[in-house]
C-alpha cells in the first residue's frame, strides 16, 4: 500500500466484517447524477499517488454493485458499513474519477483526520461545587468521550464506566487502539488507553482521553455522579513525516467518527452530552454548507433530536473562528478561559465559540492510576459536557437545546473583539444556571493580538540562503556560511505549559499562532527555517507549519511542507508558475500563523491550485491576489 503524508493522511480502514451493527443510517444523498468531475473533491490524488477516500452512494443498498465496479477498475475497497450510505476505497486519481462516473456514487472526497485537540480551582469557579453540595451530581445521566480510550480502572472514576466501544482505522504505517486489533470493537475492555499499542518510547500516546473523562465526569470533576460512556476512535500512525517529527502521532479518521456517532445515536442509555475534544480544520464561519460540515451537521442534528448535546473543542489556534466539527451550527463550540476570567492565550475565540471554560492548568486523571496537570481547549469542552449532565440530572424533562440555552444566559459574558467585530460569548457558570441566576455583569477583555507592522511582501525577494545539499536527517539544508540578511526579531509567541507532578515533573506546550503580527517576504521565511540562520526557534517554526496543515488544503495536502527541509525548499521554488503560487501561498500562511489574520483570499487561491485544469495565466492570477493580500 502506498502511505501519503496528508492533513487527510491516507490512512486505510480495515473492512468490517458482516456482523456490524445496524447503526443509524446516514442522510440518504442526493442521487441526482452529475458529471464524475463534479463529484470529485478538488485536488484529490493530483500527484498521481493513491489516496483513501470516502465514497458517497445514492442509498445503503448500492454498496455491493458499486464494490464490485470498484474492483473491476483496481480501487481497494476498504470498509463496507452495510446500513450506512458510504464505502471507503483507495485509488489514483484517474481510478477514482473512473469511479465517479457510475450513477450511483453520489461524491468522492478524501478520509479526512481530526488530531486531539492539544493539551497544555476550575470547579468553583463554574459554580459546580455549589451544585454539588445540593446533591446535584449528574446521577443518573451519562457523557460519551469520543477520544483516545480510558483508564479502565482509574480511581478516579469510582467505578462509573458503563459503556466502551472502539472504531479504529487501520493500514500499513497505522495500527487499530481497538484491544482485539481489528478495526471495531464494542464491550468491556474496547477503550482500554493502557494497551501497549498506546505506548511509544515509554509515553502514553493515549493519555489524552482519561484525562477528558476525569474533568467531565472524575470524583473531583463537574459530574462526579455521571457514568461515563469511553468511546476510543482514534488510530496510532507511525510515520514521521505526519506526526511531525515524532515517531508516532494518535489520529482519528472521518470514517471511524461517523461511525462512533451513529453507534452513539444507537444507546440506550440516558446520554446528556457526547465530548470531542479533538478538531481538523480552520473556519472562519459557520460551516454547515460545507461538505465536510454537511457530513457531520446530520449527525449532531439527529442526536440532538435524541436530547444529546454534541460538545466540541473549538480549538487552540490563536484564531477567530473554530475547527472541524466544532464550527457547525449545532455543535457546542467551546474555547478555553484561565483562572483570571480571561481568554487564554491559546484559544480559538469569535461569534462561533458558544462558550467559553476553564482549560488552564487543570488537574484531572492520566493512566497508570496518576493525576496530571494539563491546557487546551480539550480540558475546557468536558467542563460544558459535565454541566450539561448536571443540568439534565436535574430537569431530565427538559429539552437539551433549553438547557444549553439557559447555560448561555446566566454565563458570564466575555466582551471582546474578533474579525473586526464585537463579540459576547458566555463564561459557563452552572451554578448560576442551575440557581436562577440573571444576566451576570460582563468582563472585557483586552486585546491579546501584536501590532500588524513589519514589511510589506516583494514578489521577487532573493534574499536568504541558496539551496544546499540535502546530508541531515530531518531533511533541512547545512548552514550557509553567511547570510547577507538582517536577522528578524523573535515574535512573541504564546506558549502554555503543562506540568505532571507525578511521579516527575515535564513540560509542553501548546502550539498555537504568535501573536507578533510581523509580515514577512518568502525569503525572509526562507532565512528563519534555514538551519541556524534565522531567530525563530525551531519548536515555534514546527508548530506554525503543523497549524498550516491544519488550515491549508495545499499544505502538506498537496505540497510537502511539512518539515522545515521541505517548506524551505517551497519557499525558494520559482520554476514554474505553480511554484511561485506555492511559495506566496506558504509565505501567506506562516503570516497567518505568525499573528497575521485573513484567510478569505489564501482559500480562493488554494481552489485555483488545487484544480489539475488552472491555465498558466490563473495560476500567476492567483498568485499576484495573494501578494496583494499579505
Amino acid at each position: 500500500m502506498r502511505f501519503r503524508p496528508l492533513i487527510v493522511c491516507s490512512i486505510v480502514l480495515a473492512l468490517l466484517s458482516a456482523s456490524v451493527p445496524a447503526f443509524a443510517d446516514d442522510p440518504a444523498a442526493t442521487p441526482t447524477p452529475a458529471p464524475s468531475q463534479s463529484k470529485l473533491e478538488e485536488g484529490l490524488a493530483l500527484d498521481g499517488d493513491t489516496t483513501r477516500a470516502i465514497v458517497e452512494l445514492t442509498d445503503a443498498a448500492q454498496h455491493e454493485p458499486v464494490a464490485g465496479v470498484a474492483a473491476a477498475q483496481s480501487v481497494d475497497v476498504l470498509l463496507q458499513p452495510q446500513s450506512q450510505s458510504f464505502m471507503v476505497v483507495e485509488g489514483t486519481a484517474e481510478e477514482l474519477a473512473k469511479l465517479a462516473e457510475d450513477p450511483r456514487v453520489t461524491s468522492i472526497h478524501r478520509d479526512r483526520t481530526y488530531a486531539p485537540a492539544e493539551v497544555g480551582s476550575n470547579i468553583t469557579q463554574i459554580g459546580a461545587d455549589k451544585a454539588h453540595e445540593k446533591n446535584l451530581t449528574g446521577a443518573g445521566q451519562n457523557i460519551v468521550v469520543l477520544d483516545t480510550g480510558i483508564d479502565r480502572d482509574h480511581p478516579y472514576f469510582g467505578g462509573r464506566l458503563v459503556g466502551e466501544a472502539c472504531f479504529s482505522a487501520v493500514e500499513s504505517g497505522v495500527e487499530s487502539l481497538c484491544p482485539n486489533g481489528q478495526p471495531q470493537q464494542t464491550g468491556e475492555g474496547a477503550a482500554d488507553a493502557t494497551t501497549a499499542k498506546c505506548l511509544s518510547g515509554g509515553v502514553n500516546l493515549c493519555e489524552h482521553g482519561t484525562h477528558v473523562a476525569g474533568i467531565a465526569a472524575g470524583s473531583g470533576g463537574v459530574a462526579p455522579g455521571a457514568g461515563i460512556i469511553a468511546v476510543q476512535v482514534f488510530s496510532r500512525v507511525n510515520d514521521e513525516d505526519i506526526c511531525t517529527g515524532e515517531s508516532s502521532c494518535l489520529l482519528a479518521f472521518e470514517s471511524s467518527l461517523r461511525l462512533a456517532m451513529d453507534y452513539v445515536a444507537t444507546l440506550t442509555e440516558p446520554v446528556a452530552a457526547v465530548n470531542l475534544s479533538l478538531g481538523g480544520a480552520l473556519s472562519e464561519t459557520d460551516c454547515d454548507a460545507t461538505e465536510e460540515g454537511a457530513v457531520f451537521k446530520p449527525k449532531i442534528d439527529a442526536l440532538l433530536a435524541k436530547g444529546i448535546a454534541t460538545v466540541v473543542a473549538a480549538g487552540n489556534e490563536f484564531f477567530e473562528g473554530a475547527s472541524y466539527p466544532a464550527c457547525v451550527s449545532s455543535a457546542v463550540a467551546v474555547g478555553a478561559n484561565d483562572g483570571a476570567d480571561a481568554i487564554a492565550d491559546f484559544s480559538n475565540r469569535g461569534s462561533l465559540v458558544d462558550f467559553f471554560a476553564p482549560g488552564v492548568d487543570i488537574q484531572s486523571s492520566v493512566p497508570d492510576n496518576q493525576m496530571a496537570t494539563h491546557s487546551g481547549t480539550s480540558m475546557a469542552t468536558p467542563h460544558v459536557a459535565g454541566a450539561l449532565a448536571l443540568m439534565k440530572a436535574a430537569a431530565p424533562q427538559t429539552p437539551v437545546a433549553d438547557l444549553i440555552n439557559t447555560l448561555k444566559t446566566t454565563g458570564r459574558p466575555y466582551q471582546y473583539e474578533a474579525n473586526g467585530a464585537q463579540v459576547t460569548t458566555p463564561r459557563l457558570d452552572v451554578g448560576a444556571a442551575l440557581a436562577g441566576t440573571g444576566t451576570q455583569p460582563p468582563i472585557t477583555q483586552e486585546p491579546t493580538t501584536g501590532p500588524p507592522g513589519g514589511p510589506e511582501p516583494d514578489p521577487t525577494d532573493g534574499s536568504g540562503p541558496t539551496p544546499q545539499p540535502d546530508p541531515t536527517d530531518d531533511g533541512r539544508p547545512a548552514p550557509a556560511p553567511t547570510s547577507s540578511v538582517t536577522p528578524v526579531p523573535l515574535p512573541t509567541v504564546t506558549v502554555t505549559v503543562t506540568v505532571t507532578p507525578t511521579p516527575a515533573p515535564s513540560a509542553a506546550a501548546v502550539c498555537t499562532r504568535g501573536t507578533a503580527g510581523a509580515r514577512l517576504t518568502a525569503g525572509k521565511w526562507a532565512v528563519e527555517i534555514h538551519r541556524s540562520s534565522g531567530t525563530i526557534p525551531d519548536a515555534t517554526l514546527n508548530c506554525y507549519l503543523k497549524l498550516i496543515g491544519k488550515a491549508s488544503k495545499v499544505f502538506p495536502e498537496l505540497t510537502k511542507a511539512s518539515s522545515l527541509g521541505k517548506a524551505y525548499r517551497v519557499l525558494k521554488g520559482t520554476k514554474t508558475s505553480r511554484d511561485q503560487l506555492d511559495r506566496a501561498l506558504l509565505t501567506a500562511w506562516l503570516n497567518w500563523a505568525h499573528g497575521r489574520n485573513g484567510t478569505t483570499v489564501l482559500t480562493a487561491a488554494e481552489k485555483v491550485q488545487l484544480s489539475g485544469a488552472a491555465s498558466k495565466a490563473a495560476l500567476k492570477k492567483a498568485t499576484k491576489n495573494v501578494l496583494k493580500s499579505l
